[in-house]
């Protein structure tokens, strides 16, 4: 980067925090990015798990019960509502449309499937097998695609099965496969777990998105090539079959829970994410991946990467960079407050974004079990940072407006730190090896669109928090949109550091333990604050797993709650008498962590919201919040594993929620208990 680009000498930082305020009114996302609700029939269950549009501009819609819908108008143009046909119907899980060289194309369990209509009644009367490949019958083996890679070939991913932990039960599930346009199999790459969606760059790479879970510490794209692992040992039984461009085998993989990274520098063949997306931070189920292309109108960010989350029903932004050939970059939040859990997403003749959307089974703290909405640019410019790039020593922040000068040469504007994932076969990861990191200088360009932050020092392989909430726009003196991201390092690039003197070295700069500590910060409505506005519980005496010593005669009543499919407790109403002393054992043999909190009359919304709330450190304080709300609870737990608390019920009457408080689960995962004299 060529220093003529910047101001000639760089700021000598000052301490403290920023104190200016805006002058004008800040920026909404609801202001600047509206969501336009697309009408569905009451008869109708459009549980999305596929879209598509076709040439007359109709949108083809696929449901997970099985069902293609083609709606004319979903952009209720001159104020007519859409019409709804039924096209296809019969299948089973459908995840995955596409309008392939004037046909649709779907994937369903079993099957990449052909539809036609031959006799032209609107209506599909060919259903044609393509592709099958083998199921054990595990509920756990879904299957995404098709979509079609930059040479023509079909893409399809499968899911490993679960039982209690991820398990390849028939062949090529946990693998990316294309097909020739003749449909011959070619395997491509294993390692997957969820692989939920895929999609090609603006540089025809392909991407897919993965969930959490074992060996997975949290949500990310990644780039996928032949031959890649990229991360659950599941798929690699079949990685000595025939045409199997993988290497690796299961003994491979060290079970150690070292940082991925780590791993895969004497691991060859792993490949780590491209960008991590922080679970319960920026989302807990990452889905639909969608380019901004030019069919898009969406604000500044054209080649940059749309990603859904099921869970939190919000649409983040990722902007991607290719370091020494590695692909890495930032994830920004984008929209939030989606009807239902986002799981696919196109762009509309207008530009527009059309989102399909399904809870059932999977919860979403959008409270619609299905739904389809326009997300629409109102035409403001929002001020956002467009890109943020590597330094050799630091990263350039590039904005979408020019920014105040006064803070943004503040370094009590910016707050910086590291952290990454433990890499091993337990559900998810804590945030480990956290670190903060100091400014040592900032350079802000001539033209105040870019500022250049020297760090102390930066970490190859790790998340960078990066955090802005004291910067303001030049004109309007408004903050940013959106005033933190997640920068995954996987390269430092070459080039010139900047020289330091001891005559511009900082001096008073803002504490960084300051951050991690966990500062009250400004939230955006129901955003989830990025480093924790909400602390963790400390207090044992909400989770006692002892009996206490003056229980002599025992536990009153003994309880053992577990869970059911669908995000759900077996048992939602118990009710006791005042004063009761409990035994509760909670089992949870679901496939997700869930723990049991027990709150005050009226507080389980509050509860579980303060849970999301909770930053970085919400896992390792088992997302219980601190709050006199919250009552008892049990440890956040694995699949197949138990807690056993003891409690006694408070001496007032009333109803008392419990929940789960894993992020999004409160929503639907709960209960009551009934406290009678």
């Amino acid at each position: 980067m060529k220093k003529s680009t910047y101001l000639l000498s760089l700021l000598l930082l000052g301490s403290g925090l920023v104190t200016v305020k805006a002058q004008t009114q800040a920026q909404t996302e609801k202001q600047i990015y509206p969501i336009v609700t697309v009408p569905i029939p009451k008869e109708i269950a459009l549980e999305v798990g596929g879209m598509t549009f076709l040439p007359n501009d109709e949108l083809a819609v696929a449901t997970r019960k099985g069902e293609v819908w083609i709606i004319t108008n979903p952009y209720m143009k001159g104020g007519q509502q859409p019409k709804y046909r039924l096209f296809a119907h019969g299948m089973h899980e459908i995840l995955g449309l596409n309008y392939i060289k004037g046909d649709l194309y779907l994937t369903q369990r079993a099957e990449i499937t052909r539809l036609r209509d031959l006799d032209g009644d609107g209506e599909a009367d060919e259903y044609r097998t393509m592709y099958s490949w083998p199921l054990s019958g595990n509920y756990h083996e879904y299957a995404y695609g098709p979509i079609l890679d930059k040479d023509g070939n079909m893409v399809v991913t499968l899911n490993v099965g679960w039982i209690g932990y991820g398990a390849s039960l028939s062949k090529w599930h946990g693998w990316m496969l294309k097909f020739t346009p003749d449909f011959k199999l070619k395997p491509f790459a294993t390692g997957f777990r969820s692989p939920a969606a895929m999609a090609l760059n603006s540089d025809g790479e392909i991407f897919y998105a993965e969930n959490q879970g074992d060996w997975v510490g949290s949500g990310s794209i990644t780039h996928v090539a032949e031959g890649d692992f990229v991360g659950n040992p599941a798929g690699l039984v079949w990685a000595g079959e025939p045409g199997s461009p993988v290497k690796l085998r299961k003994n491979d993989i060290p079970d150690t829970g070292e940082p991925e990274f780590e791993v895969a520098k004497r691991v060859p063949g792993l490949k780590t994410p491209s960008v991590w997306i922080p679970h319960s931070i920026m989302g807990n189920s990452t889905s639909g991946i969608l380019n901004y292309t030019d069919n898009g109108n969406m604000g500044p960010f054209k080649g940059q990467l749309f990603v859904g989350d099921q869970s939190q029903s919000n649409i983040n932004r990722v902007f991607l960079e290719k370091v020494k050939g590695v692909y890495q970059g930032v994830v920004f939040p984008f929209r939030r407050g989606f009807s239902s859990g986002i799981l696919r997403m196109n762009w509309g003749s207008d530009g527009s974004m059309l989102v399909g959307m399904t809870s059932r089974g999977w919860s979403s703290t959008g409270k619609a079990e299905y739904g389809l909405q326009r997300l629409t640019w109102s035409g403001i410019v929002p001020f956002e940072v467009q890109t943020v790039k590597a330094q050799p020593d630091g990263f350039e922040l590039e904005f979408t407006m020019p920014v105040d000068e006064k803070t943004a040469r503040d370094a009590g504007a910016y707050q910086l730190s590291t952290f990454t994932y433990k890499y091993h076969h337990i559900y998810g990861s804590p945030v480990i090896n956290k670190s903060a990191r100091s400014i040592k200088a900032i350079v802000v360009s001539p033209d105040h669109k870019r500022v250049r932050l020297v760090l102390d020092s930066l970490k190859e392989g790790y998340i960078h928090e990066i955090k802005m909430e004291g910067l303001l726009a030049e004109n309007d003196k408004i903050p940013l949109l959106h005033n933190y991201g997640y920068y995954t390092l996987n390269k430092i690039p070459d080039g010139e550091k900047l020289a330091l003197t001891a005559e511009n070295k900082p001096t008073g700069n803002a504490p960084a333990e300051h951050h991690m500590e966990g500062m009250d910060h400004h939230q955006m409505g129901n955003m989830p604050a990025a480093g924790g506005s909400v602390k963790g519980n400390t207090d044992v005496a909400k989770h006692v797993t002892q009996q206490p010593e003056n229980w002599t005669k025992g536990p009153d009543k003994t309880i053992v709650l577990g869970t059911k499919p669908g995000l759900k407790f077996d048992l939602t109403s118990i009710t006791l008498k005042a004063g009761t002393k409990v035994k509760l054992t909670f089992k949870n043999v679901d496939d997700m962590l869930h723990n049991f909190v027990f709150t005050t009359p009226g507080s389980g919304n509050a509860v579980g919201e303060m849970a999301l709330k909770m930053g970085l450190d919400g896992e390792k304080y088992d997302f219980v919040p601190s709050t006199p709300k919250v009552l008892a609870y049990t440890s956040l737990l694995q699949p197949g594993k138990s807690d056993t608390i003891y409690f006694t019920v408070p001496k007032t009457p009333g109803v008392y929620p419990f929940i789960c408080t894993y992020p999004g689960h409160y929503m639907v995962m709960k209960g009551q208990i009934k406290v009678i004299k």
